[in-house]
């Protein structure tokens, strides 16, 4: 909802007026927490479950340096 230059308040009226059908009275009142709540889970913070730990980990294996892994 923010980006480095602030809210982005154009794109968060567009989801809240027309995505959501809200009125601007109603849009107005509401807390950026719920907004954030109505426009549903944001997939750029999905938490890092076992399934993609278990995909990134065979992606990208430790390597074996022998006894020590000091290089």
């Amino acid at each position: 909802m923010t980006s480095g230059k602030g809210i982005n308040w154009p794109v968060l009226m567009r989801a809240g007026l027309n995505g959501l059908g809200m009125t601007p009275d109603a849009f107005w009142r509401l807390t950026p927490a719920e907004l954030q709540l109505m426009m549903g889970p944001s997939h750029a913070q999905v938490p890092l479950l076992n399934d993609g730990l278990a995909q990134l980990m065979a992606a990208y294996p430790d390597e074996k340096r022998g006894n020590c892994d000091a290089g």
